[in-house]
């Protein structure tokens, strides 16, 4: 909570990359008990995520480039949240491009996100004294090997800075010290969440993510295509499991500040499409492409320390996960064109 500040009403919290595939998601469980700020430019994401949220008196969504200074007073559409009264009592840091297929025209946007836009948003956190929770990544642990697959919290993960993917990787292993750095200088209550795969309504579609991708050529009976072999493998977590722990996270005590989340069960990806195939009675095939650049292999997440420190564990079944990404995309699929019989 906010030093000696008065709490009139509910508490305000910022998200940011907040009409994001995972910031949506959020934003929405949220607003349960609290009041929303959502900020996002929509560099990579669209206002439609987050469209059913307009109507309620405690959200608002600012267009703003976190990456450059915030000062929330400046924003006259956020009088109502009193917030030179009341301040802000939570931060959670999502913006943060992460497009396998559009990732090249977004290095810059990845690399500001990680530099720029942490140390504007902790200087928030500095400010008004609030918690915050940085989204940060299952790449920070490098690449898996065979003999090294399951990646705990411990582990000091090697990547190469200077690869096409640097901006990201790098950039999100750079994040996080900026988050201890604030944690050792200003003693700020900053949390680390080191999220693994995730899957679910609202991901970016034709973005060259693999579950929404398999998910809208199966419905329109077109190859499903994995960047890769056989033998691509990766866990996936359902989104609002992964919400429930970042809510979870921003709520434990200051010294529990760095936890993974995602599922410690893995899938071949040749396995997830004949599922969506299967699930969505589609004529499709599986086929093979070159990987992209962005897509390469993920480990593995222990989920030891999220289950004794924050009681967590993924709910969700991958069949159940999938049936609500199908029918979110069959409900979509007036706006994106889809041609569904």
């Amino acid at each position: 909570m906010m030093g000696d500040t008065p709490i009139f009403e509910k508490k305000n919290v910022l998200v940011t990359g907040g009409a994001g595939f995972l910031g949506s998601h959020l934003c929405e469980r949220l607003l349960k008990e609290a009041k929303v700020i959502c900020m996002d430019d929509l560099s990579n994401s669209t206002i439609q995520n987050v469209d059913h949220l307009l109507q309620y008196p405690d959200f608002e969504f600012i267009k703003y480039d976190v990456n450059k200074p915030i000062d929330l007073n400046a924003f006259d559409e956020l009088a109502k949240f009193k917030i030179q009264f009341q301040g802000v009592q939570e931060i959670y840091h999502l913006a943060c491009p992460t497009s396998p297929k559009n990732f090249e025209n977004l290095k810059l946007h990845s690399l500001w996100a990680n530099s720029s836009g942490m140390l504007n948003t902790l200087d928030l956190a500095v400010k008004y004294k609030a918690k915050y929770v940085f989204g940060s990544s299952s790449v920070v642990y490098g690449q898996p090997s065979p003999e090294h697959k399951i990646f705990d919290e411990t582990d000091e993960g090697v990547v190469n800075h200077l690869s096409p993917r640097g901006c990201y990787d790098e950039g999100k292993r750079f994040a996080e010290t900026c988050v201890e750095t604030y944690r050792q200088v200003y003693g700020v209550d900053a949390k680390i969440a080191r999220v693994f795969s995730t899957f679910g309504p609202r991901m970016k579609l034709r973005d060259g993510l693999l579950v929404p991708d398999f998910i809208i050529d199966a419905l329109e009976g077109k190859d499903l295509v994995i960047y890769g072999d056989d033998s691509l493998e990766q866990s996936l977590c359902y989104v609002t499991d992964v919400v429930d722990g970042l809510i979870r996270l921003m709520a434990a005590e200051p010294e529990v500040y760095l936890i993974n989340f995602g599922h410690d069960k893995v899938y071949k990806m040749k396995e997830v499409a004949e599922m969506i195939i299967k699930m969505t009675g589609s004529s499709s095939r599986v086929v093979f492409e070159q990987p992209l650049v962005f897509l390469t292999s993920k480990g593995i997440p222990n989920l030891k320390r999220a289950k004794e420190e924050l009681d967590w564990v993924p709910l969700y079944q991958l069949e159940d996960g999938l049936q609500r990404t199908i029918d979110y995309a069959i409900a979509r699929k007036e706006a994106v064109g889809l041609n569904h019989n």
